[in-house]
């Protein structure tokens, strides 16, 4: 495969490189991230404390024996300390502050959009995934599914189909079968690695990934790339929802908050060096379209050869 575009990354983005290679700094930025989401949710109306406090009073003992798959090994890549978390998403406290954290940091996409914006963002995928996909999947497969709120969403734009989530953190998959079973939705959990996933090829019409490639190293995303092409029907999308790094508000964000930002996402810099649609390519995709969805973000929709 080719390598990344040769785009280095800025003289911000390498300051904040130095500054977060110091270790006291780069703990206090995640201190400083972690206090500053927090803060949003209380002003916007978003209950975080009472809600991950009603999650942690549960006994999940049961929950996560249910998905959990005691075999999987994980990847390096995965085992460092992520979004301001030591222990990354393999911890219960991950998983209990995913949804309230997902509607926090989504708010100011749109001015005013509020606790309402995490609800638009993904509207805004599938808005465009409903124009360019058809026929409409009838089996989907949803990578990097979490708790299941992008799992959820795709149930919800597409009713009919059997609907798969994979996520390699126990822990929120525990947390994602608990809330189908509130929902009563019919949705196969599976614990594994997207990139040695164990499920049968050619078994799914579309592939979704939402906002799962800016936490991957370039060598992992590659390799997923060519797993799910191999899952997916002739004809079959795989559709990823994710950062875009051409927007301005990338361009110009302050270095604070940049600092801030890369203090919990230690990949970002992989993601925004990729050539995405080159990546898709080399491993037999058609040349993918990409559509702006948001101020921030891009949907990318890549098809296999019919």
């Amino acid at each position: 495969m080719t390598a990344a575009v040769n785009t280095p990354p800025g003289l911000a983005s390498r300051l904040v490189n130095g500054v977060l290679a110091i270790k006291p700094l780069a703990k206090l930025a995640k201190h400083q991230a972690r206090q500053m989401m927090i803060k949003r949710a209380q002003r916007i109306g978003v209950p975080w404390t009472q809600e991950v406090d009603k999650l942690q009073s549960r006994d999940w003992a049961t929950d996560l024996a249910q998905v959990q798959n005691p075999q999987l090994t994980y990847p390096e890549y995965y085992l460092r300390p992520f979004h301001a978390y030591e222990n990354g998403d393999l911890s219960w406290q991950a998983a209990f502050e995913l949804e309230v954290a997902a509607r926090t940091v989504h708010a100011g996409i749109w001015q005013d959009a509020g606790a309402q914006g995490d609800a638009k963002l993904r509207q805004s995928y599938h808005n465009i995934l409903k124009v360019q996909i058809s026929p409409q999947p009838q089996d989907i497969l949803d990578v990097g599914c979490g708790v299941g709120l992008s799992t959820f969403a795709l149930q919800a734009t597409y009713p009919h189909a059997q609907i798969t989530g994979l996520d390699l953190s126990p822990y929120f998959l525990a947390v994602a079968h608990y809330r189908s079973q509130q929902r009563q939705a019919k949705i196969n959990w599976v614990h594994a690695q997207a990139e040695s996933h164990g499920l049968p090829d050619a078994s799914f019409d579309l592939v979704s990934i939402f906002l799962m490639c800016h936490e991957l190293p370039q060598s992992a995303t590659k390799e997923i790339f060519a797993q799910l092409r191999r899952l997916l029907r002739p004809g079959g999308h795989l559709a990823i929802m994710d950062m875009n790094p051409q927007s301005e508000a990338y361009a110009t964000m302050p270095p604070y908050i940049l600092t801030l930002l890369k203090s919990t996402e230690p990949y970002l810099d992989q993601y925004f060096t990729l050539d995405i649609a080159q990546a898709l390519v080399e491993v037999g995709f058609q040349t993918p379209t990409i559509t702006p969805n948001s101020p921030r973000h891009r949907t990318i929709i890549a098809q296999v050869c019919a």
